[in-house]
């Protein structure tokens, strides 16, 4: 489970007083709002949730990219350039995610 760590900490200062919570899971550390996952940082980088209704939305975004697992695209994921998430960058990711994965029903 390599991951930056440095950047696993960011997140979670910024998604604790939220009531996410971080579990290591999918080869990486997955970060988690009422038992549904919002982001996970791994080797490759973070990816985090836009909705499959936004996704084209965010992929128009500097530093977003398509994720790719086994070769299918996760639509309503995007993978993350790390070098391009300044704390303005990586909060407006964050709060994204956030707003995409409250619409969920809690697991």
């Amino acid at each position: 489970m390599a991951y930056d760590e440095v950047l696993a900490e960011r997140v979670m200062e910024r998604l604790e007083p939220e009531g996410v919570v971080a579990k290591k899971m999918f080869s990486g550390l997955t970060f988690l709002l009422h038992g549904n996952a919002l982001a996970n940082l791994y080797d490759e980088g973070l990816m985090v949730r836009v909705g499959k209704e936004r996704n084209d939305e965010a992929l128009e975004r500097p530093g977003a990219a398509p994720l790719v697992i086994r070769g299918r695209e996760q639509r309503g994921w995007v993978l993350l350039a790390e070098e391009t998430l300044d704390d303005d960058v990586l909060d407006d990711w964050l709060t994204w995610a956030m707003d995409a994965t409250a619409e969920l029903p809690p697991k």
